[in-house]
């Protein structure tokens, strides 16, 4: 169950009070109808006070933009912003900070650092939490293979369960979680503005620890031990891992939650109830008295920035000792259950006066309330009226959709390439044919990091006859055009919403491959300014990996070509090698050839052959032209069931 904005209103309140800001997280894919419900949200909620807005989704964030200038736009983990060559498009939609993903290396986080302080872009680092075996914004597993979209935020998890590669634990999807905390420092003199701890679903006890590990590390430049082990003890899968970081992937970023695990937990949490009930103090304040005869008592409380004064009750005469200044700041220094603490203090009092200690604490009660008041106050902030979508003229392509075929190998392709509009062609293969007639598209795998390799590659593309290519994410996009080539959107993008389509059409995109997750109800209300396709037939990449879960068995010198995970009903899935990174298929392939009716709207559909034959491609092609109905195991993917 979700906050209301009352209960967020009171949040922030609580926070602003303790000098900790409150970023709202609305990262999630959006449909077109929760356009206008999402907008609203944000506009409730920069009203409530927060100081900035965590999202993903390329439409929202550019009405937001022009809506409400004045709210820092976070881009989320789920945006995919592999490379720096992405953050210039997100500097251009008004993006103040980035989180950067934790798949990166030192000198890949170190490169990223370096451009984003060029651009005044912030970046965030993960340095604590779980770690997904997929690139975040890139994994389908669980939307696909039980309906709960992790692009929606309702992952299952099911990369926990058993996946078995040759020669693996037989949980070859599930990695320890990621401790960064010795790194602290290094990152900081990188440049990363803001570290983040992943609590999602946790218990207030991991969330006590990790924020007390990573204040002693910053403070005292190390985790005391006991802390450390209770850390451990609280959650993790076996231990942690800074893998990514150290650049050293393999086995040892492997793990699992184990029954030891669980039961070590138990004699952590005494020491973490600790952490969880005492009041952390974070404002310095100081504070004046003023005790004089017949006139009320007198304090005045200051945190900096703000100022209060209050009255109390009349000092008495004193019978036996009198209140002195340094009596008074003993007993004054007593803030209970607040933030503040005492850093001067100053009293002027007649002589001969006593002050009850019962009126002492209502004076610093009434003081700290009215502080809290200033502190917790909300600027007036302007916000949009109304959610105002953008008029646009939709493109009207050709009747039927023309068709395109991806391939992963020129030994795919069929030698007559009759009723084919487009070829796909992978950009790690060596293109060596010739077909004139047919528009050719050089496809960027997601996730690539070497740039001067990249653009090497592109521009013999280029010579080749190649003038698109297909972008799986926002550095494809920088690198497309760098080399004189126009941008595809892929289904990378996840490109959900008519606003998300308007985006990329902004950021220069010649057309666009729909979210796999696109169904078909959804499909007949969308529209673009720009040619929009989808996949049509093909094993749907689930899963998009910089740590191999084959190398969990074996090492890449001995793994061959025959490369497979197998789940806990003995289904397989295939692993592919994509440069930089590796990719995750769908044990059958999608097949809506059969289904023209469902998507007539669309100006281009894509055959996605994976690993099938020239024959096999041959028939395909001659059965979607036919509408023929699968030949072989099918699923009909998203389009028909959605996701939650």
């Amino acid at each position: 169950v979700n906050f209301s904005t009352e209960e967020l209103k009171e949040a922030v309140a609580y926070c602003h009070i303790r000098n900790v800001k409150v970023y709202l997280t609305l990262n999630i894919l959006l449909k077109d109808e929760e356009m206008p419900e999402a907008f609203a949200l944000a506009s409730e909620a920069f009203s409530a006070g927060i100081d900035g807005l965590i999202i993903a989704a390329l439409g929202l964030a550019r009405l937001l933009q022009k809506a409400l200038p004045d709210l820092p736009l976070h881009a989320s983990t789920q945006m995919t912003v592999l490379h720096p060559y992405a953050l210039s498009a997100l500097k251009e939609m008004g993006f103040t900070r980035v989180v950067a993903p934790r798949e990166l290396t030192k000198a890949e986080l170190t490169a990223f650092c370096e451009e984003a302080a060029r651009l005044s872009l912030e970046v965030e680092v993960f340095i604590h939490g779980a770690l997904c075996m997929s690139v975040s914004g890139q994994c389908l597993l669980s939307a696909c293979l039980g309906g709960r979209s992790g692009n929606r935020g309702l992952c299952a998890g099911p990369c926990r369960l058993p996946f078995s590669a040759p020669g693996g634990t037989g949980y070859d999807l599930s990695l320890k979680d990621l401790s960064l905390l010795p790194y602290l420092h290094e990152l900081k003199e990188m440049g990363v503005s803001s570290f983040k701890i992943e609590g999602r679903m946790k218990r207030p006890e991991y969330v006590a620890a990790a924020t007390a590990a990573a204040r002693a590390v910053l403070t005292d430049g190390r985790v005391p031990d006991a802390l450390e082990h209770a850390l451990q003890d609280v959650f993790s899968r076996s231990g942690f891992t800074a893998g990514y970081y150290e650049d050293k992937r393999g086995k040892a970023m492997f793990g699992i939650r184990t029954k030891e695990d669980v039961t070590a937990s138990g004699d952590a949490f005494p020491l973490l109830h600790e952490l969880v009930r005492k009041e952390r103090r974070s404002v310095p304040v100081t504070a004046s008295l003023t005790a004089k005869s017949g006139v009320p008592l007198t304090l005045t409380l200051s945190d900096g920035q703000h100022r209060v004064t209050c009255s109390g009750a009349l000092p008495e005469t004193a019978l036996q000792k009198a209140a002195d200044a340094e009596s008074l700041r003993s007993s004054f220094d007593k803030f209970g259950s607040t933030p503040y603490f005492l850093t001067d203090f100053e009293a002027q009092i007649d002589e001969g006066l006593f002050i009850k200690q019962s009126d002492l604490n209502t004076l610093r009660w009434q003081a700290t309330t009215a502080l809290d008041a200033l502190r917790a106050k909300v600027p007036d902030r302007a916000t949009a009226v109304s959610f105002s979508p953008e008029p646009f003229t939709p493109y009207t392509g050709k009747k039927p959709p023309e068709l395109f075929l991806r391939v992963a190998d020129a030994g795919q392709l069929p030698d007559s390439l009759s009723g084919v509009d487009a070829v796909i062609f992978p950009l790690e293969k060596k293109w060596d044919l010739h077909f004139p007639d047919v528009r050719k598209i050089v496809e960027i795998p997601r996730g690539f990091l070497d740039e001067k390799d990249l653009q090497n590659r592109l521009h013999q593309f280029r010579q080749a006859g190649f003038a698109e290519a297909l972008c799986g994410d926002l550095a494809a996009f920088a690198a497309a055009r760098e080399a004189g080539l126009s941008p595809i959107a892929d289904s990378g993008m996840n490109i959900l919403n008519t606003h998300a389509a308007l985006t990329a059409a902004q950021l220069g995109a010649k057309g666009l491959f729909l979210s796999a997750e696109i169904t078909a109800a959804q499909l007949q209300r969308f529209s673009a300014p720009i040619p929009y396709g989808m996949t049509v037939y093909g094993k749907t990449p689930l899963m998009l990996f910089r740590n191999c879960p084959i190398g969990n068995g074996t090492d890449c010198k001995t793994c061959g070509q025959d490369r497979f995970l197998t789940d806990r009903t003995g289904t397989r899935f295939s692993v592919k090698c994509r440069l930089s990174c590796k990719e995750l298929y769908n044990s059958v392939p999608l097949w809506l050839g059969d289904k023209a009716a469902d998507f007539y709207n669309l100006s281009f559909v894509s055959l996605y052959c994976t690993d099938e034959t020239k024959e096999r491609v041959t028939r395909l092609i001659t059965a979607f032209s036919e509408a023929q109905k699968p030949d072989a195991p099918y699923t009909r993917g998203l389009f028909y069931r959605g996701t939650k």
